[in-house]
This record gives structure tokens, C-alpha cells and sequence, in this order.
């Protein structure tokens, strides 16, 4: 177990909910380990309250299950689950984008060429513990222009379920080059306003990354 982190600002359960979700998503906790609400109430220093709140909360976003005689347990997703939510993020992310280009500002241009950058670095530091969120962040910056709000909530919450996932391949299958090269494929075609070129190298890369993450999984689950 981490230290405890010091709560400062925001509601406790706010808090205790990051922590968690950030623990998740970066593989502390591993798919079905059991989240005694006990254990991380003492670890944080706060009653069971806010952690089974903070827990009831991850269960709607689909980190967490709870089931009989175990409790709240990190959820596992079978392959053939993993694979339908990329057909759906390609789906939606392609739609959101679409909608994007037209939007952009400089300001939100510079927006996601920030991120980028912030990727690149991470990458050639070999940060591996930061490459699922920086990801979701550099997706995520390019819908924002598209004024589509809850399919963005949609995207977030797919994005919670498979970010382990794909935070691990990367990491397992060497693939980074590959991703890194994609995103400033899609950042180029974005900035020249080319929407078309966008998506289709977009519906490419959550093709890939899918295809890559499923080898990943189908040869270690063996």
C-alpha cells in the first residue's frame, strides 16, 4: 500500500474517488482485487462512509464491481467485452472529431499540441505509469471544440474501463513509437482543418491500438 495522500480541498469522498480511480487506471489495484472498505478507510484516515460512496461511484463507471460474499472487487472485462468497447469508441470518437475540426480555435489547437508534448516526454522518459492518462487527456482535448457533451461523458467513462488495458500493452508491446506517431498524424490533419484525412487516420489508430491491446491480452491470459 501507498503512503496516504493528504486531503486538502474538494469533499473527502471527491478525493478518496480520485485516489482510488487513479489507482485502478494506473494497475495498484489489479483487475479483481478486493477493495476492503475497512482497510482503505484506515489507509486514508477517513470513516467507511466516504469510501463506500467513493466505491459506489466507481461502480458506475464500471472500474468497480461488488458482488456477494466479496464486496467491491476491481472489475474485469472479458476480451470479447475489451474488443466491443473499442468498436464503439471508434464509433463515437470518430463522430466527436468530425464535429471538432470545424470548431477548433488556435486556442484549442495549441490545447492538445500542449498535451502532445507533455506525451512526447513521457515517452522518452519511459513514464509508463502516466501514458493512459496523458492519452485519454490528448483524445479528450481534441473532441472538446465539438460542443457534444454527453457523448464525451460516454468517452470518458469507456475510456476508465480500457485505459489499464491499453496503458500496459503499450508498455508490454513496444508499440509506442507507433502511437506517438499516430497522434501527430491526427494533430497535423486537425490543424490543416483537413476533416476528412482526421478521422480516417483516427478510425485507424483505435483500429491498431485495439488489434495490438487483443495479441497482448489473448497471449497473456494463456
Amino acid at each position: 500500500m501507498t503512503a496516504s495522500p493528504r486531503f486538502t480541498r474538494r469533499t473527502i469522498t471527491d478525493q478518496v474517488t480520485e485516489d482510488l480511480r487513479a489507482r485502478i487506471l494506473s494497475g495498484d489495484f489489479p483487475a479483481g482485487f478486493q477493495l476492503r472498505q475497512d482497510a482503505i478507510a484506515g489507509e486514508y484516515n477517513v470513516s467507511r462512509i466516504p469510501v463506500r460512496e467513493a466505491l459506489q461511484r466507481l461502480d458506475a463507471e464500471g472500474l468497480v464491481s461488488f458482488q456477494p460474499h466479496k464486496g467491491a472487487i476491481v472489475a474485469q472485462l472479458s476480451l470479447d467485452e475489451i474488443e466491443e468497447l473499442f468498436e464503439v469508441r471508434k464509433l463515437l470518437e470518430c463522430e466527436l472529431l468530425r464535429h471538432a475540426i470545424p470548431r477548433m480555435t488556435p486556442a484549442d489547437l495549441k490545447s492538445v499540441e500542449d498535451i502532445l508534448m507533455v506525451y512526447d516526454e513521457s515517452f522518452r522518459a519511459g513514464d509508463v505509469g502516466k501514458w493512459g492518462e496523458l492519452n485519454r487527456e490528448f483524445h479528450d482535448r481534441l473532441y472538446q471544440p465539438s460542443n457534444r457533451p454527453k457523448t464525451l461523458e460516454i468517452i470518458r467513462m469507456i475510456g476508465n474501463n480500457t485505459v489499464r488495458f491499453a496503458q500496459a500493452q503499450l508498455a508490454l508491446s513496444g508499440e509506442t513509437d507507433r502511437a506517438e506517431r499516430e497522434h501527430h498524424q491526427i494533430f497535423e490533419a486537425c490543424k490543416a482543418g483537413n476533416v476528412d484525412e482526421a478521422v480516417g487516420l483516427l478510425a485507424a489508430h483505435i483500429e491498431n491500438s485495439a488489434k495490438s491491446l487483443m495479441n497482448c491480452l489473448r497471449t497473456a491470459r494463456q
